[in-house]
Formats: C-alpha cells, sequence, structure tokens
C-alpha cells in the first residue's frame, strides 16, 4: 500500500490515520506543481484529479479524497470511529464538515493573487467554523476520550489556521497540543520532515 502526499498538505491527516490504525504503507511525495512523484513518475497517471492524497492498494487500486480515504481507514479499524449505531455517520458528518467547511474554506490563503481582504474575509468565516467544532469539543477528541480520524483531519486544519496567524477559540490549542503528543501524528510529522507543516 502506497500513500502519495505532499508534506503538510492535507494528505498529513490520511498519514496520521494510518499510523494509527498500525499500517504498513510506503510513502511517496509528490510536488504539487509539477505534478511528478519523488522518482519522477507523472503523477496525473496515478491520480488523474493532480492533488493529493492518493492511497494505492496493492492490487493497483487507488482511492482518492480525504473523506473516502479516512472513511476506510475507519472501517479497518473500528476504534478510528465514533461506536453505535449512528457512529459511521456521526464520522461522515464531521468529515464531511471538515472537508467543505474548513478546508476548502483556506483556498485564498493558498492561491496566488488573492487580495488581503479575500483573506480576512476566508478568515472570518473560518473562525466561525472553528468556533462550531470547538463549542462541541466537550472531551479530549471530537468523539469522546479515544482519537479518531476525524481528529487527524481537525487537527491539520488547526496548524493551517497557526501557520496563517488565524486564532483558535478554546478548547482548540489544547486539542492541538494533544494531538501533537500521540506517537502516530508525532510519527507522520517525522516522516513528512516536518515541525509545523505547511499546507498546499
Amino acid at each position: 500500500m502506497k500513500l502519495y502526499l505532499a508534506p503538510g498538505a492535507c494528505s498529513l491527516a490520511d498519514h496520521i490515520a494510518l499510523h494509527e490504525a498500525g499500517f504498513d504503507f510506503d510513502r511517496v511525495t509528490v510536488d504539487l506543481k509539477t505534478k511528478t512523484t519523488e522518482d519522477g513518475r507523472d503523477y496525473s497517471q496515478i491520480n488523474p484529479k493532480g492533488y493529493v492524497p492518493a492511497l494505492q492498494f496493492d492490487d493497483g487500486q487507488v482511492l482518492t479524497e480525504n473523506v473516502a480515504i479516512l472513511s476506510w481507514v475507519a472501517d479497518q479499524d473500528p476504534a478510528l470511529a465514533p461506536s453505535g449505531p449512528m457512529g459511521r455517520y456521526r464520522l461522515l458528518e464531521a468529515l464531511a464538515y471538515i472537508n467543505g467547511e474548513i478546508h476548502k474554506g483556506f483556498a485564498p490563503f493558498f492561491k496566488p493573487g488573492a487580495t488581503s481582504a479575500d483573506k480576512a474575509a476566508a478568515g472570518e468565516r473560518l473562525g466561525k467554523r472553528f468556533a462550531y467544532l470547538a463549542a462541541r469539543l466537550k472531551d479530549d477528541y471530537l468523539f469522546g476520550r479515544q482519537a479518531g480520524v476525524a481528529d487527524g483531519y481537525l487537527f491539520v486544519m488547526c496548524l493551517w489556521a497557526q501557520m496563517n496567524g488565524l486564532p483558535l477559540p478554546d478548547p482548540l490549542p489544547a486539542f492541538v497540543k494533544r494531538m501533537q503528543a500521540r506517537p502516530a501524528v508525532r510519527l507522520a510529522l517525522e516522516h513528512e520532515g516536518l515541525s509545523q507543516p505547511a499546507a498546499s
């Protein structure tokens, strides 16, 4: 199994999740500007969408998109998802919110030519979206005392906020520190050569 990633990009969430689940996998770095892999291959031949993440299985199948990959990881290790009859759907709800409302909200910060007004407006929207999750973080992690795949995704988004000077409402700063202390997170950051990731 191979995870195609770019250091500090949203693929860091999948990298963390695979380590949390205890998978043995290879990591392949992708240059998102040239669309080539670290060994010179054309990344569009692996993922025609041209962005990360992509998870390639041993049989050659490729799965893309954070929501899909993180859901697959949680299916392999149910401890990484909320329990109960609604657990799977609560996970999808959280992943969809992080992906659609927070992740996509950072676009102006990484778009060449975006104005300071664009970034300010995006920052205001993101503040409200982070506040929504912060108000629901009643325990150590999104679904209680056990970290799951959604926490890795939220963690990466919090790092992006910090990198761009956006304040995180309480208790998210403590959540970030808690995540940074996890062995799977430390290992993923080490593998990507990061102490504080830069998004792409």
